[in-house]
């Protein structure tokens, strides 16, 4: 690494060839040849910076350099935005008009209309009620069908006459697992 104080004959070599316009890459090349030294561009930039010499777009004839360069010509677009057009006919939107869903009751079945606290484990799940702000919802309570939360007549209401329960009928073994 070369140190940062340059000798004054170097600093004054920057000065005449900043004042005569010369690159930073050339004003490091031209000391190098003079002075048989290995400044590099950066160096030259660096030094001059702290002389005071460089500013930005500073030129010999004091202009800026973007002053001297011609303006970009700005680009053609090839297409342009594309004209909307509205059709000629336009159908008009039918109107669906909203129709209440028929409340699914089964009719073979009598429920027993039993809260949720009273319900036993064996009993059918099927909700009634609670169709109406406030209305109370209480649950068929027949017999359940097994592998199903519903008795056969809601079971077959629900899936289909020909549906089997989704749950395994299988037996279940549990792990007991000894706390540590």
């Amino acid at each position: 690494m070369q140190s940062t104080d340059w000798p004054a004959k170097h600093c004054a070599a920057l000065r005449e060839y900043r004042a005569l316009g010369m690159s930073f890459s050339q004003i490091a090349k031209a000391i190098n040849a003079k002075f048989k030294t290995a400044y590099s561009r950066s160096a030259a930039i660096g030094r001059a910076k702290r002389m005071g010499l460089t500013g930005p777009g500073r030129r010999k004839d004091g202009l800026k350099h973007w002053l001297e360069r011609p303006a970009k010509a700005k680009a053609r677009r090839l297409f342009g935005p594309r004209e909307r057009h509205a059709p000629a006919y336009k159908p008009p939107t039918p109107v669906a008009e909203r129709t209440k869903m028929a409340i699914l009751r089964c009719v073979e079945i009598e429920p027993r209309h039993l809260r949720l606290v009273d319900l036993e484990a064996s009993d059918c799940r099927y909700p009634y009620g609670g169709d109406e702000n406030g209305e109370a919802i209480t649950f068929c309570g027949h017999p359940r069908r097994p592998g199903s939360s519903y008795c056969a007549p809601h079971f077959h209401l629900t899936r289909g006459p020909d549906a089997r329960s989704a749950r395994a009928t299988g037996a279940v073994s549990l792990r007991s697992v000894a706390a540590a």
